[in-house]
């Protein structure tokens, strides 16, 4: 069965009325569009974590993993937020939108719509904004993120309008912050710090495949791709698709989809998935000449993810690439020795 989220078009809807016009109560249809977002957001959230997790081990700035999903009032358009904050009862600038099932907030005892009063005692605070902005969520990352990866921290939370307070033993993660953006287009990044899909993925491909999607682009974290392409000179822009850009570019997608296939079977998928995943999803994806320019082919994607994951036949780990512990030298654009590798 294919288990997609097509509530998120109408929340996508919602979302772009609501800054035009005050709403009314959170009740109805808008509430359902709510918890579908709140399903979504969820979803990654959990398929992040289990990931950062898994491969903490391969990272070189870790924090602590808790596995809560924040929200901010300040996210969401200013029109809107009356709504919201009844919604998830918001009684503070950040609440908890949904916790991962079995992580260390669940078994502390954090729950969904607690709002955040302190962090280890130091008070919580926000800003409104006249514009949706994730700069509170970006700083609140920020701080949790700053303490020991596996030291316990203590959350002051309101839930009903009592406090409560949780004691949270995390797990070491890999440093990465991880996002869904309401958007009717497929688009997936990463910049060192952010992972971060559209709401497409879920709109239109298997979530099953989604885990994926989350593996390759925190390969990109991992690998540090967007500082050294940076340091190659790379052009982010419309030259990506040209010149020496496009040796550079190929390199760093291959190499993410040849971690990608690591990182699954670490944190318990199946290594076949990626290719799973480029042979299902890959034709909605890499249309357009300019994309297929400066990414690898189809063909060759779904080739490389294959020879990677025979490589387990059954086994739960294997040798990592060599690129893994080369990532701190130069991006030489050599990308087609990865093809002749999945080849023989």
């Amino acid at each position: 069965m294919i288990r997609r989220f097509p509530m998120l078009g109408w929340c996508l809807a919602w979302l772009a009325t609501a800054a035009l016009s005050p709403p009314i109560a959170a009740e109805g249809d808008d509430g359902q569009a709510f918890e579908a977002l709140r399903e979504a957001d969820l979803k990654l959230a959990s398929i992040g974590f289990r990931l950062s997790v898994a491969a903490a081990a391969l990272c070189e700035r870790l924090e602590p993993g808790i596995g809560v999903q924040f929200h901010t009032l300040a996210q969401y358009t200013p029109g809107g937020r009356p709504q919201i904050r009844a919604h998830f009862r918001f009684a503070g600038p950040v609440a908890v939108e949904g916790v991962v099932p079995e992580s260390p907030a669940a078994r502390a005892g954090v729950a969904a719509d607690d709002t955040l009063i302190a962090i280890n005692g130091i008070p919580v605070t926000g800003e409104s904004s006249d514009s949706a902005s994730t700069a509170q969520l970006i700083a609140l990352h920020a701080q949790l993120a700053q303490l020991p990866p596996a030291a316990p921290i203590e959350l002051t939370l309101n839930r009903s309008g009592r406090e409560v307070r949780a004691r949270v033993v995390p797990v070491a993660a890999c440093y990465t912050r991880y996002e869904l953006r309401i958007d009717n287009a497929f688009d997936a990044r990463a910049n060192g710090e952010l992972v971060q899909v559209t709401s497409k993925y879920l709109d239109a491909v298997d979530t099953e495949l989604l885990p994926a999607v989350i593996a390759h682009e925190l390969s990109h974290n991992i690998l540090r791709h967007r500082a050294r392409l940076s340091d190659a000179g790379g052009d982010f822009g419309f030259a990506s698709g040209f010149g020496r850009n496009v040796g550079l570019f190929r390199q760093t997608e291959l190499e993410a989809d040849i971690l990608a296939v690591h990182l699954l079977a670490r944190a318990g998928y199946q290594p076949g998935l990626a290719a799973r995943f480029w042979r299902e999803a890959g034709p909605k994806l890499l249309g357009g000449k300019l994309r297929s320019r400066s990414h690898p082919s189809l063909r060759d994607r779904i080739a490389i993810a294959t020879a990677e994951a025979a490589r387990f036949n059954g086994t739960d780990m294997v040798p990592l690439p060599l690129f893994v512990t080369a990532r701190d030298r130069p991006l030489d654009g050599n990308w087609r020795r990865y093809l002749e590798a999945a080849r023989r």
